[in-house]
């Protein structure tokens, strides 16, 4: 749920793509009967549906792409079926297997086309996930992968908030790692991932100044993040931005 927030603001199909959206949506197999669809009318259409919420739909639309080999296309999948993944509908074993189905099309995507930020961003966050599912030891070990290809993402795309407020989180959670979880690193890695809340801090700042007041969460972290550092005036500055910032989804409600 972390990364609800669009990356496409205001998006706008044409007329032409609007309409073999609707077909798609009315006709059982429109999609695979044109399969001659140009890569680009199906971005606008997943596009479309990612900025509208449709969850379901957009699965739907690019699953049956699956074997693409478009890392817009794939990186695309990946997110959707995570975000499908991440619904409180979703079972426990569906949940299982789009999170692992995600890592695949992430994985896929990057081979594709290595230059393609988004890729690389979601190939970190679905590396990240797969873990919650193989334990702590696969977490750890995934850790410095997972960050460096954020890392890399950053490089390629400067820009973008969410992929730098996720290396914030990162460096946020082993900063704040329990002492027993340490303890177990420092058993299975040489050197096992490290962090501090003053780097984590870095990143909140970076990410806002990426893109001012872009997601609550953020405002959140940098709240706390100053309450670890024992800065209560700068702690309570964020943590009111947080409280006043327009609760547009559950998750706004929840910070």
């Amino acid at each position: 749920q972390v990364l609800r927030k669009s990356l496409q603001r205001g998006l706008v199909l044409s007329t032409g793509s609007f309409l073999v959206y609707e077909a798609h949506k009315l006709i059982p197999g429109f999609a695979e009967v044109h399969a001659s669809f140009k890569v680009e009318e199906v971005i606008e259409q997943a596009d479309y549906l990612y900025g509208s919420g449709e969850t379901e739909k957009l699965y739907r639309l690019l699953v049956q792409h699956k074997n693409s080999d478009d890392a817009e296309l794939l990186w695309r999948l990946a997110r959707a079926s995570r975000d499908l993944a991440q619904l409180s509908t979703t079972s426990a074993e569906k949940k299982r297997q789009l999170t692992y189905e995600s890592l695949e099309c992430a994985k896929k995507a990057l081979e594709k086309n290595e230059s393609n930020f988004a890729a690389h961003k979601w190939y970190a966050i679905c590396l990240s996930d797969v873990g919650d599912f193989e334990g702590i030891k696969t977490k750890i070990g995934n850790a410095i992968v997972i960050k460096e290809h954020f890392q890399r993402a950053i490089e390629l795309n400067p820009k973008d908030a969410t992929t730098i407020h996720l290396i914030g989180i990162w460096c946020y959670s082993f900063a704040e790692m329990p002492w027993y979880q340490r303890k177990i690193a420092a058993t299975l890695f040489a050197t096992p991932p490290t962090s501090t809340f003053q780097e984590a801090l870095h990143y909140f700042h970076m990410a806002e100044e990426a893109d001012p007041n872009f997601y609550s969460k953020n405002l959140l972290f940098l709240g706390k993040t100053y309450l670890k550092l024992n800065n209560k005036k700068m702690a309570l500055l964020w943590l009111s931005k947080a409280k006043d910032y327009p609760a547009h989804t559950e998750e706004d409600k929840q910070v």
